[in-house]
């Protein structure tokens, strides 16, 4: 890649407040007057706290940067013994499959042989929350991957999302304390809706484009089956020539994509906060195997150095218009853990887990992770050997001459613990191998030690832009909505209205609508770019939502409310569709015993009314009797079962003595609304289903 120049800085008013922002867009809050100097905790004065020490603007980051290594020290060991970020997480294994050999681009291992199965074990996470926090918290969600290679263990960690809100890893500290909750009141839990959060984010105008993200319908997945996975930087892929290809790694739900509303989310965390694992466990149980598609984004120097954005910005992504994903395998989650201790909440992840034939780039927030996941695992799991534990050791042999520390179980054997030595054969331990071993991508660095933001870190909020015209009208509304709701959560003002000018330069509509929502009284001006807005990327189909999903059924869930009397022949044949389709059917009653059917037999019931609302499902049928249905016409859950599917845009199913039901919880029927009077007519239903929601109800409810 062709050598970027290096940026100087400008001095900005912003508010009262004496700052310095770098050409990358940074901001330099300047000691002064009664503020102190920032110090380490040796009482070093700080020059910079937003840049760590590279070799250029765009070289790898310097081990001798002792500012950023006690900085990320000490807020890996902030936490004991949960996870400081992503505490809250679910896990499976599985196993990798390759549609292909990948040997044009890669001597990795996994990716060499055409069907041959890697073990695998993946954890998906909520990221803000503590470990008792609930799944359907507004978050970015971990989607992390330990694939158990023959040349070791593989660790792609990554997101449901393919950007990040920080460019460079010395603000991830920062960044982490301002979501979590207030220090001074613990509180909020698993939630950014709060001054903290959009104080520190306003102030950094290289969040926006993974703001617009985190305030899409992509931060409140309805399942973790039905989420994408990026591993977010550029890494590089080496062949057995040495020749280096540069890539993002992508994972596509087979069942396509689908995320809940926001209405929905609050409620579902009250009626389940363990939605999403409980989810997984049951798909797992059932024999219907999560799977995603692994994708590989291949680019080489030519394309980076002509690509409108840096592609080692963190912040930024590649649409796949512009460098296709070629898919080269499977991912299957196919069995649950024997022990959530021993293997969920142990696994330990890091981005410097890769094979031969996987390297890194210079990415500087992928550099900080390198070194900040190693020093993070070592405090949590309570030292060096946490590699030992079943689900972190790798599968294949492995020899090493480390020993001893805490909860040592494999030392070396024999006398020799060191090399080079002059023992022959087995006697002398492992050696080293060039020709197997991993070999280093020889990149050429060369430039002056600083701490600085490369200016083609600069432009913040043109791909916020794409992003947003990106969504489709309903999920632009949402993200409104979204900004809206956290931002009427903040007691500043002025955090309100610095948030909005950032979202003028996204979409001046989207800036002034949620100016108007906050009530401000005065519209601020737009922020300054750092550097010119590219005004002429073209939309991107793949990343709305709506415009990705499902092109059937297949893993879903219907909430039939049935009752006394119910219509056998009705209930079986949506069952029987339902079944065809690859969903399923639970049964919700007024008792969780269950029902007496018209044909005199008994159907057990999966849930009471009570703890089976609509929300956790993805579409409702109502089955009753005409007793059945005035035995229920009071009762308030039911009620509520029918008016929340409702106004949550689902499919409602629903035999003829429904009717009443449906008008005392004030539905209104609409062509989402489905009367069932036959066989026909429920696998009709099921098809109708496909479609998720029905996005044209929403103006009418007026719930988002």
């Amino acid at each position: 890649m062709a050598k970027k120049t290096a940026p100087g800085r400008k001095n900005v008013q912003l508010g009262d407040q004496k700052i310095i922002r770098g050409e990358g867009g940074e901001t330099h809050q300047v000691a002064g007057g009664d503020v102190p100097v920032l110090t380490t905790q040796q009482g070093i004065p700080v020059a910079d706290d937003q840049n760590s020490l590279k070799i250029g603007a765009r070289g790898p980051t310097l081990l001798e940067d002792f500012h950023f290594r006690e900085k990320m020290f000490h807020f890996d060991h902030e936490r004991i013994p949960e996870r400081v970020v992503h505490a809250r997480g679910y896990g499976a294994h599985g196993f990798f499959e390759p549609y292909e050999s990948c040997a044009d681009v890669t001597r990795a291992d996994a990716l060499q042989r055409k069907g041959e199965k890697v073990p695998a074990f993946v954890r998906f996470s909520t990221v803000a929350g503590s470990k008792g926090s609930a799944d359907l918290a507004r978050d970015v969600r971990g989607f992390a991957v330990k694939l158990y290679t023959k040349e070791g263990n593989w660790d792609i960690v990554g997101n449901n999302m393919p950007v990040f809100f920080i460019q460079d890893a010395m603000k991830f500290p920062d960044f982490v304390h301002s979501a979590k909750e207030e220090p001074d009141r613990a509180f909020p839990q698993a939630a950014t809706a709060h001054d903290n959060f959009w104080d520190f984010v306003s102030l950094n105008p290289e969040a926006t484009h993974m703001m617009m993200w985190a305030m899409s319908d992509r931060a409140i997945p309805r399942s973790l089956r039905f989420m994408e996975g990026f591993g977010v930087h550029t890494f590089r892929l080496i062949n057995a020539r040495g020749k280096s290809t540069f890539v993002k790694f992508h994972w596509k739900p087979k069942l396509g994509l689908q995320s809940v509303v926001w209405n929905e989310a609050l409620k579902i965390n009250g009626a389940d906060p363990d939605f999403h694992r409980r989810d997984l466990w049951d798909s797992i149980q059932s024999g219907a195997f999560p799977e995603w598609e692994l994708g590989l984004q291949l680019f080489d120097d030519k394309f980076a150095d002509k690509f409108e954005f840096d592609v080692l910005d963190p912040t930024k992504l590649i649409p796949e218009e512009d460098v296709p994903i070629r898919i080269v395998g499977r991912l299957v989650l196919d069995r649950c853990v024997d022990n959530f201790f021993a293997e969920t909440e142990q696994v330990a992840f890091c981005t410097a887990n890769v094979p031969p034939g996987v390297d890194f780039s210079n990415d500087p927030l992928l550099q900080g992770c390198n070194f900040s996941y190693l020093d993070t695992q070592i405090k949590r799991l309570g030292g060096p050997n946490f590699t030992y534990l079943p689900i972190n050791a790798p599968k294949c042999p492995f020899h090493t001459l480390q020993q001893d520390g805490h909860m040592a179980s494999i030392n070396p054997k024999g006398r020799v613990n060191y090399e080079p030595n002059s023992w022959g054969g087995a006697q002398g331990g492992p050696r080293e191998s060039p020709e197997k071993g991993h070999q280093s991508f020889l990149a050429e660095e060369g430039d002056t030690k600083q701490r600085v933001r490369s200016e083609t870190f600069a432009d913040h909020y043109s791909q916020a832009r794409q992003f947003y015209l990106s969504q489709t009208e309903i999920e632009q509304n949402h993200i409104a909505s979204a900004f809206t709701f956290e931002l009427s959560k903040v007691q500043r003002v002025d955090i309100r209205a610095r948030e909005v000018s950032h979202l003028l330069n996204v979409d001046d509509a989207l800036g002034k609508k949620v100016a108007k929502n906050l009530g401000l009284k005065t519209l601020p001006k737009a922020a300054e770019p750092a550097r010119p807005m590219v005004k002429t990327l073209k939309p991107s189909a793949a990343l709305s939502i709506i415009n990705n999903g499902p092109d059937s059924f297949k893993g879903r869930k219907v909430g039939a409310f049935v009752t006394d009397g119910v219509d056998t022949g009705l209930l079986k044949a949506l069952k029987t569709a339902l079944e065809k389709e690859g969903a399923m059917l639970k049964i919700i009653a007024p008792i969780v015993g269950g029902v007496k059917a018209s044909d005199g037999s008994w159907i057990d019931a999966d849930e009471k009314i009570d703890g089976g609302p609509s929300v956790v499902f993805d579409a409702v049928a109502i089955l009753v009797s005409e007793a059945g249905a005035a035995m229920v016409a009071n009762e308030a859950t039911v009620r509520d079962f029918i008016a929340d599917a409702f106004a949550h845009l689902k499919f409602i199913a629903h035999d003829k003595t429904a009717a009443p039901l449906l008008a005392k919880a004030g539905v209104v029927p609409d062509e989402g609304v489905i009367e069932l009077k036959s066989a026909k007519d429920a696998a009709a239903f099921v098809k109708t289903c496909v479609k998720l929601r029905l996005w044209d109800r929403e103006a009418k409810v007026k719930q988002f």
